[in-house]
């Protein structure tokens, strides 16, 4: 009921600076919360960053002071500013929504974009 389209991956050297993007379409009024999720080559899923509808934000500490979190409710969408990147970002970003029902929640995901820095 949720869908999400992510863009803003690439290649970049290190010290540079990328902003991903993910916009929301279908059931968007129930989502309370989206954020940004990587997964590097051999790694497990981890937390980049998340955002509450209300605007509260949490942060990986790998990523504290160089990443940004933020999102405009009118467009539904979520942008997460990377700057000072550096070659241990370099992953598969995905983007996350969770929604709110009458009883549970619910995690949709994008595609996936691919983040590459170069040393």
């Amino acid at each position: 009921q949720v869908q999400l389209v992510e863009s803003g991956g690439g290649l970049v050297q290190a010290g540079g600076s990328l902003r991903l993007s993910c916009a929301a379409s279908g059931k968007t009024f129930s989502i309370n919360a989206m954020g940004w999720y990587r997964q590097a080559p051999g790694k497990q899923r981890e937390l980049v960053a998340t955002i509450t509808s209300g605007g509260r934000t949490n942060y990986a500490d790998s990523v504290k002071g160089r990443f940004t979190i933020s999102r405009d409710n009118a467009k539904n969408t979520v942008y997460l500013q990377m700057n000072s990147l550096k070659p241990e970002d370099t992953a598969v970003y995905n983007c996350n929504a969770r929604t709110q029902g009458m009883i549970y929640e619910y995690d949709y995901w994008g595609q996936g974009t691919q983040v590459t820095v170069s040393s």
